[in-house]
């Protein structure tokens, strides 16, 4: 099976504090790791994101988890198509193995599984003819937006199919749906979120975003809320996504990325039944929403 997780990412930026305040504030809890910066999701134990300061935000490396097998069969594909082995990127990375995807990122995958999320409260809507929450308020009391657990990245490429190639053929993921020329949803061989990987055809390579999910849409309007008045610029949002079906809402972090609130994202059965597809252009997008104005350029400096 390969990968089993997507555990974390790493991005190289060049104001630390500045990262440390945007993800303080898009409600993720920081930390210091031998000498780079750290955030944890509410309730985990578990580090998913990490930031190094460099000359430039980049990324750093994407982190997957695994077990024993897995490593194994991962060095097994690579011995194959002639993929060497490099250094951690940083001495507080080392660990498991490490190689390059085709655009030059860096990739880890160590023996460690992803926590799971913890429970949620359900989320009770009124519809028309099934009113569920009879004979109680719906809106729920003000708070700080906690995103639970990250969901997925999204890449800028300027090699697609060979990026496809490498995730599929080397890492051991599956397509779980494309726009053929423009993007590609890549999922865990075990099933799980529509999308972990998310690869986005560009002239040149970059970070887009990464994904958290929250409990509920009022998470998402909550969490935008305190991103924006914080004095954050806006990405796109709210609105809600045709593949992977997730309502979302994008904020900017201080180097022009974006971060997203995300929830009700469609799931990949275990058993190998989903089946890829090719959709037309106007599905990569969204299904509802503002208009998406420069969300797919890519910021990243060159």
């Amino acid at each position: 099976m390969s990968v089993q997780s997507l555990l974390s990412y790493a991005l190289t930026v060049p104001e630390l504090k500045a990262g440390q305040k945007f993800y303080a504030t898009f409600g993720l809890a920081p930390g210091e790791r031998d000498g780079v910066l750290a955030f944890r999701c509410d309730g985990r134990d578990q580090d998913q994101v990490f930031l190094v300061e460099g000359k430039k935000k980049r990324l750093n490396h994407l982190r997957f988890g695994s077990d024993d097998q897995g490593i194994a069969t991962i060095r097994g594909r690579m011995r194959k198509r002639g993929i060497t082995e490099i250094d951690a990127p940083h001495n507080a990375f080392g660990g498991g193995l490490w190689l390059e995807d085709p655009d030059g990122h860096a990739i880890n995958v160590r023996p460690e599984s992803a926590q799971p999320w913890r429970s949620a409260p359900a989320f009770a809507i009124n519809s028309p003819g099934h009113y569920e929450r009879n004979g109680r308020r719906g809106a729920p009391k003000r708070h700080e937006a906690r995103p639970h657990r990250l969901g997925h990245v999204l890449l800028h490429t300027p090699r697609l199919d060979q990026m496809v190639a490498f995730y599929t053929e080397t890492l051991g993921m599956k397509v779980t749906d494309r726009v053929p020329g423009i993007i590609s949803f890549l999922h865990l061989p075990g099933g799980g979120d529509h999308h972990v990987v998310a690869l986005l055809a560009d002239a040149r390579s970059g970070f887009h975003h990464a994904s958290f999910e929250v409990a509920s849409p009022d998470e998402i309007g909550l969490g935008a809320h305190q991103v924006l008045s914080a004095g954050y610029k806006n990405g796109w949002g709210f609105g809600r996504h045709v593949l992977g079906s997730n309502f979302f809402h994008y904020l900017r972090d201080p180097w022009n990325s974006l971060a997203e609130y995300f929830c009700d994202i469609d799931q990949i059965p275990a058993d190998g039944s989903w089946q890829a597809e090719d959709h037309p252009p106007e599905d990569s997008l969204y299904l509802w929403g503002p208009q998406p104005g420069d969300f797919a350029l890519n910021f990243e400096e060159a």
